[in-house]
This record gives C-alpha cells, structure tokens and sequence, in this order.
C-alpha cells in the first residue's frame, strides 16, 4: 500500500523546533542556576525556548 503523496511532503519538512528537550532544558536550567540535580525531580519542568541564534 503506498502512501499518499500530501502524506510524504509532510514528513520531509522540518521546522525550527520551539522547546527544548528534557535533557537539553536539564542542562540550560542548570547553567542558569536555576535547577539543582541533587534537590529538584526532572519531572515538571518548565518549557525552554530555543534561544534566537
């Protein structure tokens, strides 16, 4: 069964993400001093821009 062709232009694109992940905001949080590993759960943290660069 092939796909239909609307379907395969839309998995080739790609975006510019707008937040980071997990462990991309674990380490950004933690250069900001604003997350401790020892004391915090990474479990609900906050969204994370991705910085304009």
């Amino acid at each position: 069964m092939s796909l239909d062709p609307s379907l395969k232009m839309s998995m080739t694109m790609t975006g510019k993400r707008s937040v980071l992940t997990r462990a991309e905001r674990i380490t950004k949080l933690v250069t900001d001093k604003k997350f401790d590993p020892k004391k915090d759960k990474a479990l609900g943290l906050s969204k994370t821009l991705v910085g304009k660069g």
